[in-house]
């Protein structure tokens, strides 16, 4: 078959898709639209989760800034604990700042993988490694260290590298590529 007949069927075809499209039924409109906004719904990467939370514009800064960000749009899966605006509103203005605007980026990178935890975790994942624990678990950090988890009724309460006590304000927040857990403070390596 030449090539202008060609493009007159796949013309023809496209044009039959079409009007067959614009005259779906009622019902199947609303399947349709149904299925869209569930695809919509659908969990997206770490990094997209943290850009699009407006309370985690302060972590999401770091991150990128970090470096890490390109670790947590592709690979994983990670469990992360991150910290909210008003967590970062706790620190010092200046220690802020200084990370922040520091030319060696060592540090805060540091900081950052001391939330990233390998491996996907719910809320009820670490739950059960605390039961097992006794009542405490130690999650291993992609910076080296370690977390210490246990439980304070019904919440999860982190204590990280300097004693600090973290507690998780909102849990399992799903994306493609692991599950985000939002602390009340920035944890901290030492």
């Amino acid at each position: 078959m030449n090539t202008p007949m060609k493009l007159l069927l796949a013309t023809a075809a496209l044009a039959t898709v079409t009007a067959c499209s614009s005259e779906m039924s009622e019902d199947e409109q609303a399947i349709y639209d149904a299925r869209l906004e569930e695809e919509a719904k659908k969990p997206t990467n770490l990094t997209a989760i943290v850009q699009g939370n407006p309370d985690l514009s302060t972590a999401s800064t770091m991150v990128a800034i970090s470096g890490i960000a390109v670790d947590l749009k592709d690979d994983g899966p990670f469990t992360v604990f991150i910290a909210n605006n008003d967590a970062f509103n706790k620190m010092d203005p200046d220690e802020l700042n200084g990370l922040m605007t520091a030319e060696d980026k060592t540090e805060l990178a540091s900081m950052a993988r001391f939330g990233l935890v390998e491996g996907d975790m719910k809320s009820a994942d670490i739950a059960k490694a605390i039961a097992d624990g006794g009542g405490t678990a130690s999650l291993t950090t992609l910076q080296g260290g370690a977390i210490k988890v246990s439980l304070d009724g019904e919440k999860l309460v982190l204590e990280d590298g300097a004693g600090n006590k973290v507690n998780v304000v909102e849990a399992d927040i799903d994306s493609s590529n692991g599950t985000v857990h939002i602390i009340d403070t920035v944890l901290r390596p030492k």
